[in-house]
C-alpha cells in the first residue's frame, strides 16, 4: 500500500527536510572520512592520547592500590594473584606436554599395563 516515491511531493512538508538531512549527512560523512584519513589527524590523536595516558597514570595507580586493598579485605584474588595463577598453570601445562612427548618417544614394547588386568576365575571356571 505505501510505496516510496522518489519524486518531489509538494504536499509532504517533511520530505524536503528529509532530503536536506540526507544530503547534509552525506556531505559531513565524506568530509569526516577525508579528515580522519590524514596524517595530521593521526598525529593530533596520538598526542592527545599520550597526554591523557600521562595525566591519568597517577589516578590509575591510586585506583589500583585501593582496589587491591578492597579485594584483600573481601578475601578475593587481585589481578596479580590471577596472573600468577595463570603463569603457574601455563608452566604445569608445558611440563605435562613435555612429559607426554617423552612418553611418546619411548619405544613401545609389551608391558603389564598393555596386557590388561588379571582377573580371578569365576566359580566353576578353571
Amino acid at each position: 500500500m505505501s510505496q516510496k516515491e522518489d519524486t518531489f511531493n509538494p504536499f509532504d512538508p517533511t520530505g524536503m527536510f528529509k532530503d536536506m538531512r540526507f544530503a547534509t549527512m552525506d556531505a559531513w560523512s565524506k568530509m569526516m572520512i577525508q579528515l580522519v584519513n590524514t596524517d595530521a589527524y593521526a598525529q593530533a590523536t596520538g598526542a592527545m592520547l599520550d597526554a591523557w595516558t600521562t595525566t591519568s597514570a597517577p589516578f590509575r595507580k591510586a585506583q589500583e592500590t585501593v582496589m587491591t586493598q578492597v579485594l584483600a579485605n573481601l578475601n578475593m584474588p587481585t589481578r596479580a594473584d590471577v596472573i600468577g595463577l595463570a603463569e603457574r598453570l601455563t608452566n604445569i601445562e608445558m611440563r605435562l606436554d613435555d612429559l607426554d612427548a617423552k612418553l611418546e618417544e619411548r619405544p613401545r614394547g609389551p608391558s603389564k599395563a598393555a596386557a590388561g588386568p588379571k582377573t580371578k576365575p569365576t566359580p566353576g571356571e578353571k
